[in-house]
C-alpha cells in the first residue's frame, strides 16, 4: 500500500505509435476494454457496446462543459511573436472607451483573464499584444508560476465568443503532435456532443466517443442521463512533481450541479440504480458535491478534491475513461477505484493489443 502513494509507482512504458493523433472515424467506432471490479474479467469490444452494458433504471452522468478557443496567436509590440493561453474563460467588464491603439474602434469591450505567454521573452506589464484588428490583450501583471493577469480589448459589435471563434484556436493536448496546430476536425472532433457550457481549456475526453445516435439508444434503452458541468483546466495536463504524491497540491476547476440533476442522481441512487460517471472530471463533480451518505448536493463554487487509492467513493458505481498518461493525477483517481496493481496490468495488456491511448485514444469501462 505505501507504494501506492510514490511517484515512480505509475510509470508505465507506453510506445509512440499507441498514442492516438486523431479520432477514431466515427465516435462509436473506438475500442473498449471493460474490468469487472468484483471478478476481475475483462473483456474487449466497442464502445458501441455500452448499450449492453448500461442497464434499465441506471443513470449515465455526463460534464457538458464545452471547449472554447483559448490559443491566441499574436505579436508583441516589439514585433515579435507571442502566445497566449487563456486559462480560464474571460469575465467581461463594462464597456469602455479604448486606451490602446491596437483595435481599430474606439469604443470596445474588455475582458480580464489568467493566461500563459509563451515568447522569446516575456513581456512586461503595460506592454500589448496583437491578435490581429479586432483583438489585443494588455498584460496587467504577474501572478507567478508564469501566469499573468491580461485584459483583452475587443469591438463591442462583435462579442467576447464571436472574437474568440474567429481568432483563437482550440488548445490539443502536447502529446497531440500536429505541424499544423489544431484543425476544423478539431473544432468538431474535441468537443462532446453535448458540450453546451464554455470554460474549459481541455476536453473531458470520454465524452468524446459518444455520438447522437449512440445516446438516443441509450435513452431509449430506459437509461436516464444527467449533465453537470466542471470546467477542465489547465492543471489537468500540469505534471506531478513531488515523488510523494501526497505533498502534491491539486489544481481547482470550478463544478456546477444544479437542483434538478442533484435530485435525478440521488433518486436513482435510492432505487439502486447505477451511477456511471462519464470521465475522471464527472467523478471529481459528484464526489465533491456528495456527503458521507452519497447524497449529491447543487453545487456551485471550486472543486479541489484529490482522489487518492484509499478513497472511499460515496457516489459512483461504474466510470467510463480513458487511458492516462503515466505519473498523472488522473491515473491515481482512477487506480483508487480498482487498485494500482491491476489498472496497470490493464494498461500493459491494452498495449499489447494496440489500444490508442489518451485523449483520442480508445476507452474503459470500470465497472464492480
Amino acid at each position: 500500500m505505501q507504494q501506492d502513494f510514490t511517484l515512480k509507482a505509475y510509470n508505465y512504458p507506453l510506445p509512440p505509435e499507441n498514442i492516438a493523433q486523431h479520432p477514431a472515424d466515427r465516435r462509436e467506432d473506438s475500442r473498449l476494454f471493460i474490468l469487472h471490479r468484483q471478478s476481475d474479467v475483462r473483456e474487449h469490444r466497442h464502445f458501441s457496446d455500452i448499450v449492453d452494458l448500461l442497464q434499465k433504471g441506471d443513470l449515465l452522468v455526463v460534464n457538458d462543459t464545452k471547449v472554447f478557443p483559448a490559443r491566441l496567436l499574436g505579436h508583441k509590440d516589439t514585433g515579435g511573436k507571442a502566445e497566449v493561453f487563456l486559462l480560464s474563460y474571460p469575465q467581461t467588464n463594462e464597456t469602455v472607451t479604448d486606451t490602446t491603439d491596437k483595435v481599430d474602434t474606439t469604443a470596445v469591450t474588455t475582458a480580464t483573464a489568467t493566461a500563459l505567454i509563451k515568447s522569446s521573452k516575456p513581456p512586461r506589464p503595460g506592454s500589448t499584444i496583437s491578435i490581429n484588428a479586432d483583438l489585443c490583450c494588455t498584460i496587467l501583471e504577474k501572478l507567478g508560476e508564469g501566469r499573468v493577469k491580461i485584459m483583452l480589448h475587443y469591438k463591442r459589435e462583435k462579442g467576447l465568443a464571436e472574437a474568440l471563434k474567429d481568432h483563437g484556436q482550440i488548445p490539443l493536448p502536447p502529446y497531440i503532435e500536429r505541424n499544423n496546430g489544431s484543425t476544423a476536425e478539431d473544432s468538431k472532433r474535441y468537443q462532446t456532443v453535448y458540450a453546451s457550457q464554455p470554460g474549459a481549456v481541455a476536453a473531458p475526453t470520454a465524452g468524446l466517443h459518444f455520438s447522437e445516435d449512440l445516446l438516443k439508444t441509450i435513452s431509449e434503452k430506459g437509461i436516464l442521463i444527467a449533465r453537470i458541468t466542471l470546467h477542465v483546466g489547465y492543471g489537468t495536463f500540469a505534471p506531478v512533481r513531488t515523488e510523494a504524491i501526497l505533498d502534491h497540491t491539486i489544481h481547482q476547476e470550478y463544478v456546477h450541479i444544479s437542483k434538478e440533476n442533484a435530485d435525478t442522481i440521488n433518486t436513482v441512487r435510492q432505487r439502486g440504480g447505477k451511477i456511471w460517471a462519464v470521465g475522471t472530471t464527472t467523478v471529481r463533480a459528484l464526489e465533491f458535491a456528495g456527503n458521507e451518505q452519497g447524497k449529491v448536493q447543487p453545487t456551485d463554487g471550486w472543486c479541489d478534491l484529490y482522489i487518492l487509492p484509499g478513497y472511499r467513493f460515496k457516489v459512483i458505481d461504474n466510470l467510463i475513461t480513458n487511458f492516462h498518461l503515466p505519473q498523472s493525477s488522473l491515473l491515481f483517481l482512477v487506480s483508487a477505484l480498482c487498485g494500482r496493481e491491476r489498472l496497470l496490468d490493464c494498461y500493459r495488456q491494452a498495449i499489447a493489443q494496440g489500444y490508442r491511448f489518451y485523449s483520442y485514444g480508445d476507452a474503459m469501462a470500470i465497472m464492480k
